[in-house]
Parts: structure tokens; sequence; C-alpha cells
């Protein structure tokens, strides 16, 4: 585990780093020791922090998303941090869908736990098992989504559901509203299988209905009588349960102790071949063998939690569950009668299937019908204790369940909303799918802060074009255009000895595949010889940020940057090639350099750019401290005017993470700034003609040698 690289957790700054200092990461999982790394503070400079990076090979290296906020649906980043310095939630009891089949309510569910998620396969989407990344909550207004069918959730307003027509947010408007954003409405048909069911209560009712599923179904049970030279007889009792699957043979000898018998364990059948190892139980005890006879009786008026045992029993011993068909098979007619009346007392649909076997006993297949929704309501409302036969992982998600939006109601008041992250985006939440929440909280995943560490320690996708030729490969590839640094700069200083961003657009170049860059580094025109040929054919554009023409302020707020002028010139530079170049004023932070928006549009265009995009100043959680403290140290007198500005454009908070609005801000300071803009763009011509076209994908090929061979 890396120690902090400063002292404490408020350190100095140091020279050429944005973030003075080195906070806790939300997402951390393990606590690191504070290091001193011996300096004083009363230094009047302290030395250069030293660039750490860790060469790492990944297993894909294209990100996808299809969340209605991000412009893109393909990005790579060929780094995670970056050292240039530049400074959604559902209700507690959210019933989870966790990787054994089992639901856990959110609030408990920990970072490392196996659950369910989803990704698109071919046509559908569909379960995979995932692992949860982080897991925090807040306090916010809640909503009450209420479907048809019954299913409920409690959310807050900027959490997304997976609809018929894609992931829609609880609350927004469409048309011209600084909320724009696709929400939830009554026309709308939420994705899953429906709210689960509740699991039973084990309680001594239903487990001795498991032990008479278990035994009847798995078990020896069985006393013999004969005669013996000397002794009044020769009288044996025997219980034995032999299973491959521990965990029913350990539920059902607990609950056997619960009834006051004691069995021993030993191995039944040593592992052989393909054939597993098989662990049983057993007694030979007359008292024992006679009172476990006592406890499988058929009950007269089967209770609910018995019911429930039984069938989770007779499924443990039974059962199976495999290509999204579930079945119960046995040959005893009185086990089948009980199945079938079980079944009926809870509401499952079902088929018999009655199966001829030359020389052996005809066998009968209790088989449910109703699909993954209705195996799941069998899994949570019995629970089986057999993990690997709960397995949903690869079924698609569909199914008929009545999951149409009835009505999204404010609760009216605040409340303690909770959220993981994943590493497919996206979990199952009382039966829907539902989606998790840029670029310094990602450095918490690895246990490093998002202040110094995040610029400080970083990490090198060395084999980045190499897994991007692979994925290009795919028969199954769409090509889409991919956004290149989406996360971190692809041009940070450390791509002049690594360069991996190089690689990367070698092979797109290979394969005509379109790619757009932003960078705040003049060292893009390094690969002009890639990028020109490839604007030829309309397949790249690169955005160069510049946010002031203040050379003492660039230094202060992008240290480790290209300095103003020289970004300008790259601009210059890239045009002249037959680049298609634009300008992105990011970020516009007020009362420091928005009034310099109009001048970097004009140096812009004078020196060729013709696309222009603004972003105002976004404060999310681990960025809000690491800004405060810069803007103490170096423009304390401005300090508190900055922040009041930055509030009233963000509706009274530090940040304002709502699609729509969060790029732009809302209020009249920010209603003036984007008029600014826009009046700035339109006096000087930007974001018109055939120089803004898109890029084009309908050229995409597969080079000679990099597939199948070709068959002429």
């Amino acid at each position: 585990m890396p120690l902090k690289t400063l002292t404490g957790k408020h350190a100095d700054p140091r020279k050429g780093r944005g973030a003075g200092i080195n906070p806790e990461g939300r997402f951390e999982t393990v606590a690191r020791e504070a290091f001193d790394d011996g300096w004083d503070k009363g230094e009047a400079e302290l030395p250069p922090l030293k660039t750490h990076v860790t060469a790492e090979s990944v297993k894909s290296i294209i990100a996808r998303n299809d969340s209605p906020d991000i412009p893109f649906t393909q990005s790579i980043n060929p780094y995670q941090g970056c050292e240039h310095g530049c400074v959604y939630c559902v209700g507690g009891d959210t019933p989870i869908l966790m990787a054994d089949g089992r639901t856990r309510p959110i609030e408990d569910v920990r970072v490392g736990d196996a659950i369910y998620g989803t990704v698109r396969i071919g046509w559908y989407r569909r379960y995979v098992k995932a692992r949860v990344l982080a897991h925090w909550s807040v306090v916010k207004p809640a909503f009450r989504i209420t479907l048809e069918g019954g299913t409920c959730l409690v959310a807050g307003a900027d959490h997304r559901f997976l609809t018929e027509r894609g992931w829609k947010f609880v609350t927004g408007t469409m048309g011209r509203s600084s909320t724009q954003r696709p929400y939830l409405t009554t026309q709308n048909k939420l994705m899953g299988t429906g709210a689960f069911s509740r699991p039973p209560t084990k309680d001594r009712d239903y487990q001795l209905g498991y032990l008479g599923g278990l035994v009847r179904g798995d078990g020896l049970l069985a006393s013999y009588h004969y005669e013996r030279a000397g002794r009044a007889h020769g009288d044996q009792h025997q219980f034995r349960l032999a299973l491959c699957d521990m965990e029913a043979l350990q539920r059902g000898q607990e609950y056997l102790r619960h009834c006051g018998i004691v069995t021993q364990e030993f191995v039944f059948q040593k592992a052989i071949g393909e054939r597993q190892v098989m662990h049983a139980i057993r007694t030979q005890a007359r008292s024992a063998v006679e009172q476990i006879r006592t406890l499988i009786t058929w009950p007269g008026a089967p209770s609910p939690g018995w019911t429930a045992g039984f069938l989770a029993g007779i499924f443990d011993a039974e059962g199976s569950c495999s290509k999204g068909v579930l079945r119960i098979s046995n040959t005893d007619k009185d086990i089948i009668s009980w199945i079938d009346r079980c079944l009926r007392i809870l509401n499952f649909k079902f088929v018999l299937e009655h199966v001829h076997r030359d020389g052996l006993k005809p066998i009968t297949i209790v088989r449910l019908t109703g699909g993954l929704r209705e195996h799941l309501r069998f899994f949570h409302s019995v629970d089986p204790a057999i993990t690997r036969k709960r397995d949903i992982a690869g079924q698609a998600v569909k199914s008929d369940a009545p999951l149409g939006v009835v009505s999204v109601e404010p609760i009216g008041k605040a409340m303690r909303l909770y959220d993981i992250t994943t590493d497919t985006e996206d979990f199952i939440a009382n039966g829907v799918v539902s989606h998790n929440c840029y670029a310094r909280p990602t450095h918490a995943y690895r246990n490093l802060s998002p202040g110094i560490d995040f610029e400080t320690r970083l990490f090198a996708k060395v084999n980045a074009a190499e897994k991007l030729r692979e994925e290009l490969s795919r028969p199954g590839y769409r090509c889409e255009v991919i956004s290149l640094g989406a996360n971190t700069d692809p041009y940070q200083p450390i791509e002049r000895e690594w360069k991996i961003t190089r690689g990367v657009l070698e092979v797109c170049a290979e394969f005509n595949q379109p790619v757009g860059i932003v960078t705040k580094n003049a060292m893009v025109e390094r690969d002009i010889d890639i990028l020109a040929p490839m604007a030829q054919k309309n397949q790249a554009n690169v955005f160069l940020s510049v946010n002031n023409l203040d050379h003492d302020l660039a230094r202060t707020l992008e240290p480790r940057c290209s300095a103003p002028a020289r970004r300008l010139r790259a601009i210059r530079t890239l045009s002249d090639a037959g680049v298609p170049v634009g300008v992105l004023v990011a970020p516009v932070i007020p009362f420091l350099n928005d009034h310099q928006v109009e001048a970097v549009l004009e140096a812009a265009w004078e020196h060729g750019a013709r696309q222009a995009g603004y972003v105002l100043l976004r404060l999310p959680w681990e960025v809000k401290d690491l800004f405060k403290d810069w803007l103490e140290r170096h423009y304390p007198l401005k300090a508190q005017h900055v922040m009041s500005r930055v509030r009233a454009m963000r509706g009274g908070r530090d940040n304002d993470p709502e699609f729509g609005s969060r790029m732009r801000g809302t209020g009249q300071l920010a209603d003036l700034l984007a008029q600014r803009f826009r009046i700035a763009c339109a006096r000087l011509g930007y974001n018109a003609g055939q120089r803004n076209r898109a890029l084009d994908t309908a050229q995409f090929r597969m080079p000679a040698g990099a597939g199948q061979l070709s068959l002429f």
C-alpha cells in the first residue's frame, strides 16, 4: 500500500503541481499512514515532486457508455492520472441482486461484494457477475417511483434507470430548458424482472420442510431387521445424506442439530477423474433414525413456512436451473404430488412432463414456467441453499413483467440515499436495471488520493495499441467515433517518453477509425503526420483547451500544460496541415478568467480554430476542496468572491451534477455568460461550415492481416 505523497493531510504546495493537499479519496477502502518526507514547512520553496509511472497491461482499452450526459459512446484513456496539475442514489432498503442469487439492502452492500450487473452482448443486454468498486451515501430530496405490478423504488432526482427507450433520469425536462435531459414518464417501461420477493423466515416449520425435501430427495433412511444367533435380534438403523454441494449438506446438518440430532461427517466418494468429491453425514443411532423419520412425516395442512422449506430442500436435492429452464425431477409419485401442491400454494405456474425410461422407473419432471422473473421469485421466496443452482449469468434482460411507470412523486423530504459503483456501471435494484455514478475520483479505486497522488502516481497502459487492434478486429465491432483522452489528457508530459497515444493513433489510421482529440498540450503537433492524412478522409479532429491568455494565471492554474501562446501556435500548425481544429474554453472560472472568453475566441479564430465550446468550472466532490485550497493559496483576496459567484451559477451549491445544467450553470450570471459566448461565436463565424461536419465512420475497414484472410 503506497504511503501518502506529502506530510499529513495538508502539506505545502510543490512547484509544478496543482493540488496542494492530498486528501483521502471518497472511495478509498484502506487507510494509509501519513508520510513525513522530512522537508521543513518553513522553507521558502519545496523541491518539485517526482512523477512515478507504473506500466500496466490492460485487458481492454475501449471504454463504452450509453449515458445521456456524455457526448460520445467510445473513448480511450492511454493513462490513468494526469501530470498537468489542473485543479446517483437509491433508498437504503432497496434490495440489490447479489452474485449468489440472493438479495441484500444497498445500505449493507460493501466494496468488493459480487453482484449482478448487465452488459450488451449481441442484440440483448445480459446479466453478468460484477464487482462493487465503491459505496457511498448522500442526503438529498427523494422521489417514489411506482410501477405497474407493484414494484416501488425510492431514488434521487439524478438517478437513472434503464427503460425500453434507453437510460432515463428520475426527473428532468425536455425542450429548451436548463435541466433538459431524458426522464421517466408514464409512457416508459423499465427493464428487468420486477420487485424481488421477500426471503422466507427460517423458523421451525421452514426447517422441517427443508429436511423433508432434502432427505426424501437425496437421503437414505432405513431400518433392517434380521435374526442373530445368541441375541434377540440383529436390527440396524441407518441415516445417510450424501451431496456434492456442501451448502445444502451443512444446512441440513444444522437443522438436524436444532432438533437434537447429532450426525458425523465423512467423505462418501473421493474425486476421481471428472467425478467431484462427495461429502456425507450419517447416524446409526436408533433413536436418531426414528426421530428423523418423524420429522419428515407429511403434514396434514402445510404451513407457508413448511411449504417454502420443502421446495427449497427438494430443489437442492433434485432440482436444476440451466439454460433458462428451472426443473425438479423425481420418480416418487408422492413427492411429485407434494411438489405440485406446494407450488400451487405459492401461486407458481408449472407443467408436468412424464418421461418413460426403458428398464428404469418412469420419471416426472416439474418445470417452472414464466421465465427468469418466476425463477428469481422461486429463489427468493423459498431460498434453496446451493448457490451454483441460482446462477443467472448470460440470461437476457427481457421479461413480460408489468413495469410500466405509473407515477414519479416527490416524497417531500430529504433522505439518506445510497449508491454504488460497479465494473459494469450498473446494478439490479429491486428487479430493475439501475445506473451507477469522472478523472480525479478514479484514483481512489486504487487506494490513492485524488489530490497530489493523481498528479504524481500515474499508470501507463503500455499495451493500449495492441488491445485496440485486437478490439477493432473483432467481427462484431461497430465503428463509432472514439474520443481520445476523455478522462485524462493523452498528451500529458509522460507521453514524450511512453508514446502510447501515438501508438493508438497509428492503429486508428490503419483501420480508418475516426478519432476526436481533446488536449491542453501543444505536443499534439508531433502526430500531424498521422492526423493530417486522417483529416483528409474526415476521420480526425482536435480541440485544444485554452481558457485564458494570461501567462502568469495559466502557469498557476495549469502548471505543467503548454503556455497559452504555445497552444495557439499549435492550433495554427494543425489548421495549416488541414486538421479540423477547435478551441475549448474550459474551465470558465468567474472573477478569474471569465472576462477573457471573447479574447480567447478571437485569438483562436485568428490562428485557425473554427469550432468552439466552453465549460463552466465544475467542482465535484473530490475537486471542490482542492480548488478551494488552491484559491486560498494563490488568490486569497479573491477566494470568497470567486466561490460566491460559483454558487450563484450553481443554484447556491458548490457543484451542480445535473445533466443539462452542470456544464453551463444556471441563473442570471450563467445566462449572461452563455449569451456572451453565443454572440462572440456568431460574430466570428464559429461552429458553421464544412469544417464543423461529423467525422466519417463509413470508411472503417479491416487492414490486411488484421483479421480473417480475404476470400480473393
